[in-house]
């Protein structure tokens, strides 16, 4: 992989390019779109869309996280797991302080999940469920046996108080987001997103469907950080600079 900015250079590491300082608390998008602004192929997943070097960048994102956040509806599509890292990166990440994988976050309000699959069973570090105080309650007695169970909002989830108290009270500063249209638009909406990491993979696939986002959401200045190349693939990664929480 090539770094194209901020200055030229020849076979980067990913985890090196988007590491590095940080804030205290940082909340990260992550996904990848084909040229004509598709997040997925046409079996409807985002996988079909990245090579090898999307795939690079994406563990190496997850390893630099103290907490993966994901939608429901993503986890069920793609088969969500719990995180997994290859030896160097779980080398790298001890290194910085993280001695245990990152913790799978997932948000439902109907706590529709099914408590048997890898993401419960196989997690070293426990899965989340983010959820709100109307969701079913023997849904969330039946997810505590194998989960932590994070209530924030009424209704609602409310992502913003969520990711605080991930924060405050799980140690969860560093969160990549890999929750989808959906999901980014909620985040965007609530002024939490503080870097968009975005792949843009060398195809044009010709069918309609949803872009990054899902309008309507506030407008958002970004500014870019990196920007690295491989086989025809962009990796940008861009600061957001408005509707940042305050």
């Amino acid at each position: 992989m090539r770094q194209l900015l901020p200055f030229p250079a020849d076979d980067v590491s990913p985890y090196d390019v988007y590491g590095g300082a940080q804030p205290t608390r940082l909340v990260r998008i992550n996904m990848v779109a084909s040229v004509d602004g598709r997040v997925t192929d046409d079996r409807g997943r985002s996988a079909g869309l990245g090579g090898d070097g999307d795939f690079q960048v994406f563990r190496a994102l997850r390893a630099l996280a103290d907490g993966i956040l994901v939608g429901a509806g993503t986890a069920r599509t793609e088969g969500y797991g719990p995180h997994r890292l290859t030896r160097d990166l779980a080398a790298l990440r001890r290194a910085n302080g993280r001695d245990a994988p990152a913790a799978v976050i997932v948000v439902s309000r109907s706590l529709e999940l099914d408590t048997g699959t890898p993401l419960f069973t196989q997690a070293v570090t426990p899965t989340i469920v983010l959820t709100c105080a109307s969701s079913p309650r023997d849904r969330r007695a039946a997810l505590a046996g194998v989960a932590r169970v994070v209530i924030a909002g009424d209704d609602q989830v409310d992502v913003a108080d969520g990711l605080a108290q991930l924060a405050s009270d799980h140690g969860i500063a560093h969160v990549l987001c890999e929750g989808g249209p959906s999901f980014n638009t909620t985040l965007l909406a609530a002024g939490v997103a503080d870097e968009l990491c975005l792949t843009v993979a060398p195809l044009l696939v010709g069918h309609e469907g949803a872009g990054i986002a899902i309008p309507p959401f506030p407008p958002a200045g970004l500014e870019l950080v990196s920007l690295c190349e491989q086989d025809g693939e962009l990796y940008s990664r861009y600061a957001v600079r408005d509707g940042r929480r305050g």
